[in-house]
């Protein structure tokens, strides 16, 4: 038995100043893995959704990026205001959120074949 249905994970990579690819942390993913967390745990679902923080995932031009497995979803530009509807949409109803989804082909690959 899996201990949790699903599991986000929340890019907090902090990549130097002035780094062409920039960094999730500085575009504000502290507090979007923090709003996930709290709505996770006032809406119950904590015990069967984990929302983690995660080193680099290689995405950072993408950030903030949300990956939620077991789907393998990829969100880039994540804002707090976002993490009501991946909850939701995604986590509550299995539908994921395509406006939020990274588009470049190396990203949700089964969404966006070439």
């Amino acid at each position: 038995m899996k201990r949790f249905e699903k599991h986000i994970f929340i890019c907090e990579n902090k990549r130097p100043d002035g780094h062409p690819r920039g960094c999730c942390l500085d575009k504000g993913s502290a507090a979007v893995r923090s709003m996930f967390k709290k709505r996770l745990k006032e809406l119950g679902l904590n015990s069967d959704v984990r929302a983690n923080s995660a080193g680099c995932l290689d995405a950072c031009e993408y950030g903030v990026t949300v990956l939620v497995y077991p789907e393998q979803i990829w969100y880039g530009g994540v804002k707090t205001d976002d993490v009501e509807e991946i909850i939701q949409s995604h986590i509550v109803n299995n539908k994921p959120v395509e406006r939020l989804f990274i588009k470049d082909k190396r990203f949700n690959k089964d969404e966006f074949e070439a």
